[in-house]
């Protein structure tokens, strides 16, 4: 898998990875901005975009930091 820095607004969220529990982001954003972001997102290509596969707190929380840019692991869409 490789790591990339991509745009948060590159980011699509299907809907069953829209539900976060916003009592954890600002913690988890507070923990980024003293650690760093330890773990990259994971994310599959499609259609001009990348869908969230997983990382969906960590994406809020920078999004609640300002940033443009996150790391990001490309994985494979999984076969049916």
């Amino acid at each position: 898998m490789r790591i990339v820095d991509i745009k948060i607004q590159d980011v699509y969220i299907p809907a069953a990875k829209k539900s976060i529990r916003e009592d954890d982001v600002e913690p988890l954003a507070e923990d980024i901005l003293e650690n760093g972001l330890q773990n990259p997102i994971y994310v599959r290509e499609g259609k001009g975009r990348y869908v969230l596969q997983e990382g969906a707190h960590r994406l809020a929380a920078l999004k609640l930091l300002g940033e443009t840019y996150i790391a990001a692991k490309i994985v494979q869409a999984r076969k049916s």
